[in-house]
């Protein structure tokens, strides 16, 4: 593809590279560069590709796309923001592929990875269509399943996946949509049309600052939305309804004024049961997934079939057929009278609502065992310490990703908020704390293992290491079982 082909969207101030250049590839990491390639010089977090746009050029990058001229020679081309310019070349490069599909996406808190899940089981339950989906445990192509780093990828990598979707022959894609991504420009280029808000709680205000920065992040994607929806039960609904930029709709579980209500919820431990409201209409609905979040979660996924034609008695039904998440309130098997839950519950918010669900359905205690990240927001770190004693009846403390931090001082931040006199017991080694929870259960106790859910790994010093925890209740279990049959 010639390079003036992929700027063509991109306003250009200057320029010295010849605009009939042959481009192989585009990249924004000088490490990948290969010969024939546009490299952009993107500014990041921890690094700044600028520094990096001679190494690119020893590598036999054709052109340079950057936000200043690069010292000494080399063919360029200047722009004032050269992120949405990645995202903006991505896209040419690929024959912007978004638009070739039927696209929908979820942003808030929580609640955005099995809300899309379900999303993408009324899309192909009820219209039959293929759908890709982005998310948070993995990406997917129809029934191909793919593995995924973050929420949203880069822009580059998020149209290239676009592409293997439309060419494998997906009509539509649901994506959860962080709100890293609406502030970096990954999704600059694309056009939902459905874009649907959840919720808000306190995470990423390491990145953000503030929560109404925060909740302005979110609200961008009604921007580029055709319709959305919003959950009229979370307090900043209000602000994403104002500065929607398309129709919208309201959905409720708690009886609010809205377009799309839950009405004669009924929990338990298996399932959600209740009544969906639209309008004049009425349709009964079941999911088996537990927890009152959960009716937050079909609503959501309702409220995206209704905005894409699908009937509200149709999406009941549907709903029926879905089944649970991995790693979101996933029932782990035990042989005792007692029950483990693992579940991803990694903010404040999340935390709190495992906690009380389980309160709902448990014969005995509810033990909470988590911990928080590394290099994450530490100022929910004594919050989630807060809540798990107020919710919880025992807490094991114990370490989630410390990536590059000293767990026993992510511990520490974490007791800050507890009690001196609240029952727990702080193990660091995560293995070695559910062993524990396990060896000292009590009949009825609900065991939550909070944090990882979906993770079969744990991030130290940059390294992910195994780690699944279902791994570590069987061998544990099955490890007592030998025990109790040996003579």
């Amino acid at each position: 593809m010639k390079l003036r082909e992929l700027l063509k969207a991109v306003p250009v101030t200057a320029m010295t590279a010849d605009p009939e250049t042959e481009i192989r590839d585009v990249r924004y990491d000088s490490r990948a560069v290969q010969p024939g390639d546009l490299f952009v010089a993107v500014r990041g977090m921890q690094s700044d590709g600028h520094r990096f746009i001679g190494a690119a050029l020893e590598k036999g990058a054709a052109a340079v796309l950057c936000e200043q001229p690069p010292e000494g020679e080399g063919p360029f081309a200047v722009t004032a923001d050269s992120r949405l310019a990645l995202a903006l070349v991505s896209d040419a490069y690929f024959g912007h592929p978004s638009g070739e599909l039927t696209m929908i996406g979820v942003t808030g808190t929580n609640g955005k990875t099995t809300s899309t899940i379900l999303i993408k089981h009324l899309l192909e339950d009820c219209l039959g269509a293929k759908v890709g989906l982005v998310g948070t445990i993995s990406n997917w192509i129809g029934d191909e399943e793919l593995p995924t780093e973050r929420t949203t990828p880069e822009s580059y990598e998020l149209q290239k996946l676009f592409r293997r979707m439309a060419d494998a022959g997906c009509t539509h894609a649901v994506m959860e949509v962080s709100s890293h991504a609406l502030c970096l420009d990954r999704v600059a280029t694309v056009r939902f049309q459905a874009g649907l808000f959840t919720n808000l709680t306190q995470d990423h205000l390491d990145f953000h600052g503030t929560m109404e920065k925060y909740a302005l992040a979110k609200a961008r994607l009604f921007s580029q939305c055709d319709r959305g929806a919003v959950n009229a039960d979370d307090a900043w609904h209000a602000l994403m309804l104002e500065k929607a930029q398309c129709p919208m709709m309201t959905f409720s579980a708690k009886g609010a004024e809205a377009d799309l209500r839950a009405e004669d919820v009924v929990l338990s431990a298996s399932e959600v049961r209740f009544t969906a409201v639209a309008g004049g209409e009425r349709a009964p609905v079941r999911l088996g997934i537990p927890g009152a979040f959960s009716v937050d979660n079909a609503l959501t996924a309702m409220a995206a079939g209704r905005m894409l034609g699908i009937g509200l008695a149709d999406c009941a039904a549907s709903l029926a057929r879905a089944k649970g998440v991995k790693g979101r309130v996933e029932v782990v098997p035990t042989d005792g009278d007692y029950t483990i839950v693992i579940d991803y519950a990694h903010t404040p918010d999340a935390l709190e609502k495992v906690l009380r669900t389980m309160r709902e359905v448990s014969d005995g205690r509810v033990v909470a065992l988590f911990g928080c990240g590394g290099d994450r927001d530490p100022i929910k770190r004594p919050i989630m310490g807060a809540i798990a004693a107020r919710e919880a009846d025992y807490c094991v403390v114990t370490s989630d990703n410390p990536r590059t931090e000293d767990p026993d001082a992510i511990i520490a931040d974490i007791l800050k908020g507890m009690p001196a006199d609240a029952p727990k017991t702080v193990i660091a080694d995560r293995p070695a704390a559910i062993r524990w929870a396990i060896d000292h259960h009590r009949p009825g106790d609900v065991i939550v293992l909070a944090g990882k859910g979906h993770e079969t790994y744990q991030e130290v010093d940059h390294v992910k290491r195994h780690m699944d925890e279902r791994e570590i209740v069987a061998e544990h279990l099955e490890k007592k079982r030998n025990e109790r049959n040996t003579p």
